[in-house]
């Protein structure tokens, strides 16, 4: 039985067993690595990326090694920040080696929470100041061009899109006289509109949309473009599954984000604890016996 005591002139009594200095000096140092190291993984993020065909890496290498690079973005910055937290506390005289090593895992600990608040505000308040400024810059052309934004910022406007697209040359907008065209587009506006609603709908619901509003939209494209019913009727087809597909894939992706995410956070406390053990070793100079882990008391 292991009954190794700390001895010094000082009792721990009158000293604190949180060292809070310490602990806002390293998730400080922590916070400030990891956004270093960010703003490093964005350039060499967008270095490996190319919008030219056969340029590049994939989009599935890409995800794969930003999920890798974030974990060990969390490791580096939270073991730097723990070993910081427990090595600039005060030294605890007249303890039990078990919780001296338990106090320092939980400064390490401790700093580890610090920072990913910290990092978190940052990142939150630099994006939030990004966008205040890009919407009171373009404050006057987005009077002016507010249903453009509008149609841009619905994915769902894409596969619309794609419902009503039609030959130009043979589009009855393009034939007709030119007193006509404003209200076909009115009309064609409209039929977007409706469309639109009956899909946000159906999808909010995660319910397929119903037959009879599935020959609905079916003939609305067909009045729109002038194509034959049962044309309308497999282009509706074709595009729902493609929406579904593209809605598939962006929730794979969030899965995916939030898994690499909940790793990076997990392993970066695991390691802000065990640095913070090696910290305290060396603040008390026990390092040399290399006792990561107490025995039985």
């Amino acid at each position: 039985m292991d009954t190794t005591l700390r001895t010094d002139s000082f009792s721990s009594e009158a000293l604190s067993a949180v060292s809070w200095a310490s602990i806002a000096a390293g998730a400080v140092s922590a916070a400030a690595l990891t956004l270093a190291l960010l703003a490093l993984g964005s350039g060499l993020g967008l270095s490996s990326i190319s919008p030219w065909e056969g340029s590049g890496v994939s989009a599935s290498t890409f995800k794969a090694a930003a999920g890798i690079y974030l974990v060990i973005v969390a490791v580096m910055s939270s073991a730097i920040g723990g070993y910081l937290a427990a090595r600039l506390r005060t030294k605890w005289t007249g303890l039990h080696t078990n919780e001296v090593f338990f106090r320092d895992t939980a400064h390490g600990f401790v700093a580890w929470a610090f920072a990913t608040v910290l990092s978190a505000s940052v990142l939150a308040a630099a994006a939030t100041h990004i966008v205040a400024g890009a919407a009171a810059g373009v404050g006057p052309a987005a009077a002016q061009g507010a249903q453009a934004t509008q149609t841009a910022a619905n994915p769902s406007q894409v596969f619309i899109d794609r419902l009503f697209r039609t030959d130009a040359a043979a589009s009855p907008a393009a034939a007709g006289t030119g007193a006509a065209a404003p209200s076909q587009t009115a009309g064609n506006e409209a039929a977007r509109a409706e469309v639109n609603r009956l899909w946000l709908s159906s999808f909010r619901e995660n319910n397929d949309l119903a037959p009879a509003d599935r020959t609905y939209v079916a003939r609305l494209v067909a009045s729109q473009t002038g194509i034959p019913q049962a044309e309308a009727e497999a282009r509706v087809n074709s595009v729902i599954t493609e929406a579904k597909a593209a809605a598939d894939r962006a929730r794979q992706g969030a899965a995916k984000l939030a898994f690499w995410m909940t790793a990076a956070l997990l392993f970066g406390a695991f390691s802000a604890s065990l640095a913070a053990v090696e910290g305290g070793q060396h603040r008390d100079g026990t390092w040399n016996e290399r006792r990561l882990v107490p025995r039985a008391w």
